[in-house]
């Protein structure tokens, strides 16, 4: 044999023992640990595709809630206005007096107002539709009771008081603490 063969086989059983060494110290016992975070990874992948599921479907319902009630949430925004009130409310009336706005409360970032309200009606139908409209337009209102009706000559004198929900922070800012 040549000394070139000699030094060819020497190297490679250096390289065979380098490569079987490296295997068992090093490959073999960092695939154990490969196992076992390729498992710990597909149990956190199994949990948070669960999560996303849920997070999904609770963002359909709320954009279908939020689409389904939109005219509340935006009521639940709007700042009250006495003089809007008053021109939207008119034809309801033969007259509408509006007085003594006070400001009762502020709960969970809500304002609470009271309003005492003097109007004349041709008939009690009138005050109904009202109420009705009420119920569709731009303010939370809650009509209380007693509702005092009086008869003078032609029309009808009502009385009653009502609270309005008004939101006591700006809208713009309880839109960025959303997101």
């Amino acid at each position: 044999m040549s000394r070139q063969h000699i030094y060819l086989l020497g190297v490679s059983i250096v390289l065979l023992v380098f490569v079987i060494a490296f295997s068992f110290l090093v490959l073999i016992p960092q695939g154990k640990d490969y196992r076992e975070k390729r498992g710990e990874l597909k149990l956190e992948s199994k949990e948070l595709n669960k999560y996303q599921d849920f997070y999904e479907e609770t963002e359909i319902t709320l954009k279908e809630l939020q689409q389904k009630h939109r005219r509340v949430i935006v009521a639940f925004e709007a700042k009250f206005n006495p003089d809007r009130f008053k021109k939207q409310y008119k034809t309801y009336f033969s007259s509408l007096e509006i007085s003594e706005i006070k400001k009762m409360d502020d709960n969970d970032g809500f304002a609470t107002y009271e309003v005492n309200t003097t109007s004349q009606i041709s008939s009690p139908k009138s005050f109904y539709n009202f109420l009705d409209a009420i119920n569709k337009g731009d303010w939370i209102i809650s009509v209380n009771f007693p509702i005092n009706f009086v008869r003078d000559a032609e029309l009808i004198k009502s009385s009653f008081t009502m609270q309005i929900l008004s939101s006591v922070k700006d809208s713009n800012a309880t839109k960025k603490e959303a997101q």
